[in-house]
């Protein structure tokens, strides 16, 4: 995860409190985060970057919408990522 940049990861953790959302429901869920619109020539190649890295797997729900899911190697790089975190922050 270390290679993924901060708005990536921000995606990856929308995607793994989902289920399967659609590229909207992950806009609209970043955006009420960031409280600021995220245009789709932002969202959809970082997405894209995501599926490459085999983080998150993507499925076709219609013809127009595809659905995220985050993959197991997915879940793993974040529960990495939360014990590298977990030695600079006192819980």
């Amino acid at each position: 995860m270390d290679d993924l940049t901060g708005f990536q990861r921000d995606l990856l953790y929308v995607i793994a409190g989902a289920d399967q959302p659609s590229g909207q429901n992950v806009k609209d869920e970043i955006e009420s985060y960031y409280s600021a619109d995220i245009n789709h020539g932002r969202l959809y190649p970082n997405l894209d970057t995501l599926v490459n890295k085999e983080l998150v797997e993507k499925g076709q729900l219609d013809r127009r919408t595809n659905y995220y899911e985050i993959s197991e190697s997915g879940r793993q790089q974040i529960e990495e990522r939360r014990e590298w975190e977990r030695q600079y922050i006192d819980e």
